[in-house]
């Protein structure tokens, strides 16, 4: 499998305040991180399938992260103040969930993981 290249949108970084230039560069070093321990999983994994499950994993935890980021949205502006912090890392890790599956020779086993782990967890068709 080929080495996972990440990046944090220029939209992103533009849409935050002037004054926030430590919110860019913690993104940036977030998203170099995430690339580096993605890229060393999938080069120490047996298999394309199982480096793919990990990296299903962490894909699942930038879901979580989003939902998260994504409630705090209307309770910030409940309180009278700015979400803007809170979009610009829902929005990065939507980002990065796509750019994952940018990966053409990633994306076909993330989709095999994932409909593997909703059989695993007894969802059927029928059930819906």
């Amino acid at each position: 499998m080929d080495e996972i290249s990440l990046g944090v949108p220029e939209p992103v970084l533009e849409r935050l305040p002037d004054e926030s230039g430590d919110a860019a560069m913690d993104m940036q070093q977030a998203v170099a991180g995430w690339e580096s321990r993605l890229n060393r999983i999938i080069e120490d994994a047996d298999d394309d399938a199982e480096a793919a499950g990990h990296v299903l994993d962490a894909i699942e935890h930038f879901e979580d992260r989003l939902e998260t980021y994504d409630a705090f949205v209307p309770e910030l502006r409940a309180w009278g103040q700015s979400p803007i912090y809170a979009i610009a890392w829902r929005t990065l890790y939507a980002d990065v969930i796509a750019q994952l599956y940018e990966h053409d020779d990633l994306a076909t086993y993330l989709d095999r993981e994932r409909n593997s782990r909703l059989v695993q967890d007894g969802i059927r068709l029928r059930d819906l």
